[in-house]
């Protein structure tokens, strides 16, 4: 939530406040009835939106209440300018954003994320800055956020759009913000704005709970750091918890030397929550009728009488002095990424995770060699229709469930993608179509998904399941319709992320990786092209060896990762194949609308141009998707008629009454095999081999979930790479990472 714009000094503001607090108690009252649950457990993980009341501001504009705490979201003065003054001129933004160079980060950090006037003026601010100041080019900003009663995205448009007309030099990040705003389940969840070197991670339940998950060491050679705050919840009068003991360790714990704080409240929690974990304080004035603020630094001095008598005595307040935080601030501005100049990283293996790996590194501007033995998609990320949908989990796990996150991250990245290529007149990364769990091979039922967001997942009565399917015999009662579901064009994925200007793609077979204490070196060999073009068709095809050179080197080779560097851990090998068909207009006319899946999935598909270029598809022409087999310990990519046939059974039985639909004969049927890496607990390998000053990384062992986790890890990865804050919790990393203790065994 975003902050009050009250003096809480006066007996006027103290009368106001104890109103507003019994205010916020009779809605939490009326709440608890009107969510009630058998399971606590249940409750305390379920976002619940904002509600949102509204009064006049001292414009006469229209300005919104919290329903829950009672408190305005921002000043009826002007709650732009307020975030200006309080946020960007107390935590001096303004000079230290300017001050950054080359691949320096920025970090900061947000409580109550609210109706995000402070991430839009952050962000405006940032974007003028990297116009007037050409060594921000490569400089990137990280804001971090909380909230415990987000918006819906129907109330923040509505906000918004308020501002758009007020503040028009926002309208388009307004825009930008809305299209990218996540779907308000618990957790993480990253928007990424590329053209702007910047990234927002939106944390949504409590505010201790979530900076408890940030993991600050996520490089043995670097820890992340904060360094700003912006503490802007409601009233520590109406909203205690946010002003909480807990919360201000968890900002000691995640600040350095240097870091800064501004809040609009002078409350004595507040100043003895800063005082008590090591920030000296300076009061200044407060933004229109407050008659103060408070802003903070983390210095040597507070620190040290901080761990000498376990609080700073209040006459620290007074001997801060504006120049001492500015001397402090200056000192340690920002942070240098871990990889050290030049930047360059080779990412061996460009399916799905090599793909996304590079995509991500590209992006923070560092340079990437892609390398393959074969070719982009060769492997088991090249089928020519990809299912994007989730796998749903009970809720009082979906803050800790990597599919959700990364299946919600990965919508969000694909229609990005979306929107380059609509721009350069190419085929979409993502088809949006829905799809439909027939709950044959799920671990929810229909009632452990009821608190989901009804955009994200619902239920379907039997008519309205039958009408969005074209099945008119099957008993659909027990189903989920997922919405944001769609088919991923893996080609047209190739296509945008190999045009990355940073990105460049060599053919080479690695032989080997050797690492130095300054760099890594990989041998290999690739065929001379110029040499097979000139030959007769039986010559012997010719090689040139190849030695390069970078500064890290991030294994994405699926089974072959182990090949590669004995530390990745040897997986599971899992053959999958997946057929398809054109079927006859009649055939066309009976068959699903929309993909469906059961214990396997099948998807009506139309190939775009250059699909044919990676598999044997009719462009243009309506196809059919079944798939996939599953075969364990087999690493042959043929194609077999029998897995033709499994994969129609698989149909058939889920969907008795297609059987007089799919054609029984699947000799024309086409198909394409890979192999997929699983590992014991299911989760993908994500991280640094070795340890100290390792330049050798892995994100390997997608198994079928590729297109969902690969962008989301990808991200991880790029983070501990460069010594930043990840979208996901500690515990999370540790599941992902290749040291974990699941991986000591070898499998059988």
């Amino acid at each position: 939530m975003t902050n009050n714009a009250n003096d809480h000094s006066n007996a006027t503001n103290s009368a106001s406040n104890s109103a507003s607090k019994n205010a916020s108690k009779n809605v939490a009252k009326t709440d608890s009835i009107v969510l009630s649950a058998p399971n606590p457990s249940i409750n305390e993980q379920v976002i619940t939106p904002a509600k949102i009341e509204w009064q006049r501001d001292d414009s006469g504009n229209k300005v919104p209440v919290s329903g829950e705490f009672g408190d305005v979201y921002f000043s009826h003065a002007d709650g732009l300018a307020e975030s200006r003054y309080v946020f960007i001129n107390g935590n001096q933004l303004t000079e230290r954003l300017a001050n950054l160079t080359g691949q320096q980060s920025f970090t900061i950090v947000e409580l109550g994320f609210g109706t995000a006037l402070n991430l839009l003026a952050v962000w405006q601010l940032w974007r003028q800055l990297r116009i007037t100041q050409p060594q921000l080019a490569d400089a990137r900003l990280h804001f971090i956020t909380t909230e415990m009663h987000p918006l819906s995205l129907d109330d923040l448009t509505k906000i918004l759009s308020l501002w758009a007309q007020r503040a028009p030099e926002l309208a388009d990040l307004i825009e930008q913000l809305l299209a990218t705003y996540p779907m308000l389940v618990a957790g993480a969840h990253r928007l990424t704005f590329p053209a702007d070197n910047l990234t927002v991670d939106i944390w949504l339940g409590d505010a201790a709970t979530s900076l408890a998950k940030l993991q600050n060491r996520t490089a043995s050679n670097r820890a992340a750091h904060v360094d700003a705050w912006l503490l802007d919840g409601f009233a520590p009068s109406c909203n205690e918890s946010l002003w909480a003991d807990a919360v201000f360790a968890q900002i000691q714990r995640l600040s350095q030397l240097g870091t800064s704080v501004a809040t609009y409240s002078c409350a004595g929690v507040v100043k003895r929550g800063l005082q008590n974990n090591g920030f000296a304080l300076k009061k200044i004035k407060g933004f229109g009728r407050k008659n103060e603020m408070l802003t903070a630094v983390m210095t040597a001095e507070s620190l040290s009488a901080n761990g000498a008598s376990g609080k700073i005595m209040s006459s620290t307040l007074e001997q801060s002095t504006t120049t001492a935080i500015e001397s402090t601030v200056e000192k340690t501005n920002g942070h240098q990424t871990a990889l050290g100049n030049p930047y360059h990283s080779l990412v061996i293996g460009s399916g799905v995770s090599g793909l996304s790996t590079a995509w991500s590194l590209a992006n923070r501007g560092i340079k990437v060699t892609l390398l393959d033995k074969t070719a982009p998609l060769a492997g088991a990320s090249g089928n020519p229709r990809a299912l994007l949908a989730p796998k749903m989990t009970p809720i009082h796990h979906v803050d800790e469930h990597l599919h959700t996150l990364g299946y919600l991250y990965s919508c969000r990245f694909y229609q990005q993608l979306n929107e380059q290529a609509v721009q350069s007149s190419t085929a979409l990364v993502l088809e949006p179509t829905g799809a439909l769990d027939l709950l044959i091979k799920a671990n929810v039922n229909v009632e452990q998904i009821s608190a989901y967001p009804p955009k994200m997942a619902t239920t379907l009565s039997v008519a309205q399941a039958q009408d969005a399917t074209n099945l008119g015999l099957q008993a659909l009662a027990e189903n989920l319709y997922l919405p944001q579901s769609g088919l991923v064009n893996p080609q047209a994925l190739k296509t945008l992320i190999l045009n990355h200007p940073l990105i460049t793609y060599q053919q080479l077979t690695v032989t080997a990786i050797n690492e130095t204490a300054l760099q890594v070196c990989i041998t290999g060999h690739s065929a001379d092209t110029d040499y097979c073009k000139n030959a007769c068709s039986d010559a012997a095809e010719k090689t040139i060896k190849k030695t390069i050179t970078a500064d890290n080197v991030i294994i994405c080779a699926a089974f072959e990762s182990h090949e590669l560097d004995r530390r990745v851990f040897d997986c599971r090998k899992i053959r999958g194949q997946l057929s398809w068909f054109t079927p006859t207009a009649a055939q066309w006319a009976k068959l699903p609308k929309l993909p469906l899946k059961y214990s396997g999935y099948c998807a009506p598909f139309t190939p775009q141009r250059g699909d044919s270029s990676i598999n044997n598809v009719d462009e243009g022409r309506q196809q059919l998707l079944l798939g996939a087999s599953f075969v364990r310990n087999d690493i042959s990519t043929e194609i077999r008629a029998a897995e033709h046939q499994v994969s129609r059974d698989k149909l058939i039985a889920a969907i008795p009454e297609l059987a007089a639909v799919i054609p029984t004969d699947t000799s024309g049927w086409q198909a394409r095999a890979g192999v997929r890496t699983q590992t014991p607990d299911y989760h993908p390998i994500l991280g640094q081999l070795g340890s100290g000053q390792s330049r050798i990384w892995t994100l390997s062992a997608m198994g079928a979930k590729g297109y969902a986790y690969a962008p989301l890890c990808a991200e991880i990865l790029a983070d501990i790479m460069l010594g930043n804050f990840v979208p996901v919790s500690a515990a999370m990393l540790a599941r992902l990472s290749p040291q974990r203790s699941l991986l000591r065994t070898p499998l059988v």
